[in-house]
């Protein structure tokens, strides 16, 4: 009897055993590259509702979604209080005015009371984030449509709702909506000087697209006005036609002029106009302006060239009075925006509220400081060997901070909140992961987009007090996807470096991976200053699937100089650009290398932008670790990229001209021995070609040889369109190929 239950019991095993292997054989892998990268969306599922505006104070918001009979885009708003979704507007037979075109928008703004919308409209893109717009007024009352702004680059509504102010042709405009009028606010634009508007440099840099703010009470327009006059230009082409069209653009690299900047106010009635004078001397940036709480007081931040100095002064447009309020400084550079993060400010002025908070280095992690409207230090609000990313949502009746951290791993981001005086600290988020917040103003409420390695995205809409009030996206459907097609997670490791230093990174490995074999490994990485690669966030990059199911490794690093670690970690790279970038990605190689399964004569290494030039500079540093390298649209030279970027962590030429030259991959093309893959587009306004042909001469003059492509169009990243996409990666994948397996899988490209 117990021999009997004995057999039964392994046939089963055996049973089941080879039912998994049948079923894993089962599964589809992707039919070819296309098909993969067509594919993303499965894997990333759906991201929740789109185009949220909180509108009634944060008490609801508002989104967009596709009618499923009329195919057209509604607009809906979402109370969390009743948990009920009511149609707000939708298009149906609408036409321009005066024309039988069917109305279309690609954004669109609330005014206060929620009766009006503001819509843009046939946007015409300029740079990274600008481009000139129509915008259109709609009454939900009269359901009738308006032309306020022809040709505007940016338009907001008044804070009362009754204006929208606009720029246009770098002068500012408002447009009154019970006077159907527009009023001219500024008339001094003219060659190379404007207002409203940033500079190249300043917007991409910085962060922001709109070079004015509305002041609270409704009576002022403070705006940025730029003198391009002293800046070099940069010239672009797509070499079509007969002859070839120059698009001009004043870009300062380092070492270069500055624009001339000033900010002035203006009376939206009585057309006024003040310039703001700080007593500052010398050459700075103004990054930021912000109104305070107390009425007509704007502060306005000022940033000295080299970065490492920030102050923020006071100034009463009424009044005239100035004060500086507030000063940090350090030794190696001050962050006034997080481009990796999407922190536009490190500066938080709270409405109803006589204090400001401040995100600062100091102590060796990011961390949130407490001042008052006469600069003087109240407390440090957060403390910890972690850091604070983001603050979320300040609540002043409460007087609580939600701020968004790595305190439970750098790795994730988790949401917490804290009182003002550094007390009551409460971990609000619950699920492993990498968290995205987006709060509602009033910080009620706010929705949670989040994955771990484990979990697809999860969208979910909070309350601050109550919880969880909805679940908005559970996308089950990633994982009924995977349930038919194979798949490799990432998974998160570390190591620690001969210098003592331990590194995160994370591996993807090949689909039925076999530890008895040896693969090649491809590392895909970034690595730039503030940056991060490695999360704790579900792996959807289907061009990574695809090399894993072609039997590739891929692997990431979270290396020195990226963000969220410490300020050590992040700043060692200060003046020494690529010496620590490279160090890790050469460390990291030789640890895998040391592994059973890892072919160390066949390791790869590709990049895009900052990950180009750790391309680069990791092949010249250490050529014999690597054996291929893809480098898409690189900085080859810092003395060649835009001041405001490079001149933060290099410090001015002036300094330290010697580290300009040893940073750069130029300067060591002739250590190049493995085979390389250069790519560029001639319309990269952000790396401009000049980098990549420097690069080319210098490997020319010692008799070294790459594969280059050049792509007319596609700005940075080479890339404009699907198809330029798709065909890239091609490109990628057969160099990848030739190069690590010997050209035995090449795809067909022409066909």
């Amino acid at each position: 009897m117990k021999t009997n239950r004995a057999v039964t019991f392994l046939s089963l095993i055996i049973i089941i055993f080879f039912s998994v292997i049948i079923e894993a054989q089962q599964k589809s892998e992707y039919k070819n590259l296309q098909d993969a990268l067509l594919s993303r969306g499965k894997l990333s599922g759906s991201s929740g509702p789109k185009n949220i505006n909180w509108i009634d104070n944060g008490n609801k918001y508002t989104f967009t979604a596709k009618n499923a009979k009329t195919k057209k885009n509604e607009i809906l708003s979402f109370n969390p209080k009743t948990l009920k979704e009511e149609l707000i507007f939708s298009i149906g037979d609408l036409k321009f005015p005066g024309t039988d075109k069917p109305f279309n928008y690609r954004s669109f703004q609330w005014d206060k009371d929620s009766k009006h919308l503001v819509f843009q409209t046939n946007f015409k893109k300029i740079y990274r984030r600008s481009g000139n717009s129509d915008y259109y007024i709609y009454s939900l009352k009269t359901k009738k449509l308006k032309l306020a702004a022809k040709n505007a680059r940016t338009a907001e509504l008044s804070p009362d709702g009754s204006m929208v102010g606009y720029e246009r042709d770098g002068n500012m405009f408002v447009y009154n909506f019970a006077g159907n009028k527009e009023t001219q606010l500024t008339n001094d634009a003219k060659n190379k000087i404007f207002n409203g508007h940033y500079d190249w440099v300043y917007e991409e840099e910085f962060g922001q697209a709109q070079a004015w703010n509305w002041s609270p009470d409704n009576k002022y327009i403070a705006y940025w006005q730029f003198d391009e006059s002293p800046v070099p230009i940069i010239q672009l082409t797509d070499y079509q036609g007969l002859h070839p069209k120059y698009e001009k653009i004043p870009i300062p690299q380092v070492g270069d002029p500055n624009p001339l900047v000033r900010i002035g106010v203006v009376n939206v009635k009585t057309n006024k106009n003040i310039w703001i004078d700080t007593g500052e001397k010398g050459d700075y940036y103004i990054p930021r302006i912000y109104w305070t709480s107390q009425p007509s007081v704007l502060a306005v931040m000022i940033l000295n060239r080299a970065q490492d100095q920030v102050k923020v002064y006071f100034f009463n447009v009424e009044t005239g009075k100035v004060n500086l309020v507030f000063e940090e400084k350090s030794n190696t550079w001050i962050d006034v925006y997080d481009f990796y993060a999407r922190v536009n400010d490190m500066i938080t002025f709270p409405k109803n509220s006589k204090e400001f908070f401040w995100i600062s280095d100091r102590d060796g992690h990011q961390h949130i400081y407490r001042y008052n409207y006469n600069g003087e230090l109240i407390n440090q609000v957060t403390k910890g060997d972690w850091t604070v990313v983001k603050v979320q949502g300040i609540d002043t009746k409460k007087k609580k901070i939600y701020y968004e951290s790595t305190e439970d791993s750098p790795l994730e981001r988790q949401l917490y909140s804290i009182n003002f005086d550094g007390s009551g600290k409460t971990k609000i988020s619950k699920v492993a992961g990498r968290h995205r917040f987006n709060f509602s103003p009033n910080s009620k409420y706010f929705i949670d987009v989040y994955s771990n390695v484990n979990l697809p995205r999860q969208v979910e809409l909070w309350s601050t007090e109550k919880g969880m009030l909805k679940k908005l996206a559970d996308n089950k459907s990633v994982n009924k996807f995977l349930e038919s097609h194979k798949y490799s997670p990432k998974e998160l490791l570390n190591f620690t470096t001969s210098d003592g230093q331990k590194i995160d990174y994370y591996m993807i490995k090949p689909f039925n991976f076999n530890k008895t074999k040896q693969y090649p490994v491809i590392f895909s990485i970034y690595g730039g200053p503030g940056s991060q690669s490695v999360y704790n966030s579900f792996g959807s990059n289907t061009l990574h699937q695809y090399l894993a199911q072609k039997g590739y490794i891929i692997v990431n690093v979270n290396n020195r100089g990226t963000a969220n670690y410490s300020s050590k970690f992040m700043k060692v790279v200060y003046k020494n650009l690529g010496k620590w970038e490279s160090n890790d990605f050469a460390e990291t190689a030789k640890y895998l290398s040391k592994l059973p399964y890892v072919d160390s004569t066949r390791i790869a290494i590709m990049g895009t932008s900052y990950g180009g030039y750790s391309t680069l500079f990791t092949m010249t540093s250490y050529p014999k670790i690597f054996k291929v390298g893809i480098a898409n649209s690189p900085v080859t030279d810092w003395r060649l990229y835009d001041d405001i970027y490079t001149e933060r962590y290099m410090g001015l030429l002036a300094d330290n001209e010697k580290g300009y030259i040893e940073s750069s991959p130029t300067t060591h093309a002739s250590n190049i021995t493995g085979k390389l893959l250069l790519i560029h587009s001639a319309k990269d306004d952000n790396v401009h070609p000049r980098n990549t042909m420097q690069f080319i001469t210098a490997l020319t003059n010692a008799g070294k040889d790459a594969d280059f492509r050049y792509y007319p169009l596609g700005a940075h990243g080479a890339v404009y369109s699907l198809p330029s996409y798709v065909l890239l990666m091609k490109v990628y994948y057969n160099f990848l190929d030739r190069n690590l397996k010997g050209g035995k899988d090449q795809i067909v490209i022409n066909k």
